[in-house]
């Protein structure tokens, strides 16, 4: 048999930190993504590290009711609720996507009682690039 290969400065999942003390986040950046099926809403620290996240799914909305803007709000309640008690206080907003919770989630983010520092929209738009498919004749 052969014998295996240990790899060297392979990336461990190890966590960061400890679960019982969860680290002091001052700052961070809400990321909003709202297709036209489900929103999802994550937050992360500054570096990027994810620190909570929830999604209409997530929370029980199934089928085309994910898409509401009501199904976004809980969404991006139930994601600040997690962040707020490890002590966030300001955070910046990056929303992507056209879908209808954009304004929902950016309500509910905004009377969480989180300091807003921007509120940037990232939304990929083609330059004419690829034909879009046929119109939907319903």
């Amino acid at each position: 048999m052969a014998k295996s290969i240990p790899k060297i400065g392979s990336r461990k999942n190890r966590r960061i930190g400890s679960r019982k003390h969860p680290r002091k986040i001052p700052t961070g950046v809400i990321y909003v993504q709202a297709s036209f099926n489900n929103t999802i809403v994550t937050v992360t620290d500054v570096r990027g590290r994810v620190i909570s996240w929830s999604s209409a799914g997530s929370c029980g909305f199934k089928g085309t009711r994910r898409g509401t803007p009501f199904a976004a709000q809980t969404a991006a309640r139930n994601a600040i609720r997690a962040v707020f008690d490890q002590g966030m206080q300001r955070a910046g907003v990056i929303i992507k996507g056209a879908g209808l919770g954009r304004d929902a989630a950016l309500r509910a983010i905004g009377r969480s009682g989180i300091l807003l520092r921007f509120i940037r929209d990232v939304t990929p738009l083609p330059h004419n690039g690829c034909r879009p498919p046929k119109k939907r004749r319903v």
